[in-house]
């Protein structure tokens, strides 16, 4: 559970880094060897992220609000402060489509 909670910590660093950027098309990078395709969208003042996990093809959808981030993964509700997720972002090779 541990792990999980790092690899979710260190998609939403890599995520939350998009806030402002139009997010019109896929963009996606890959952590630990698992490629994330993601789409993140602005929502009444709130971020909207949304993707996948490869090559498992899990889902994950994220919202963050102010320094919070809260949404399920794998079907496992997560929630945590954005700074957590940016402490946990060393090593990821982002990618960008």
């Amino acid at each position: 559970m541990r792990n999980s909670f790092k690899i979710i910590a260190v998609a939403a660093a890599a995520l939350t880094s998009t806030i402002g950027m139009a997010a019109e098309s896929k963009q996606s990078f890959v952590h630990e060897g698992s490629t994330y395709v993601y789409t993140s969208t602005q929502e009444g003042g709130r971020q909207v992220i949304d993707g996948r996990r490869y090559p498992s093809g899990q889902k994950f959808h994220l919202i963050v609000r102010g320094d919070r981030v809260s949404g399920v993964s794998g079907g496992v509700p997560v929630a945590f402060k954005t700074a957590e997720a940016n402490g946990a972002a060393g090593g990821i090779a982002s990618v960008t489509r």
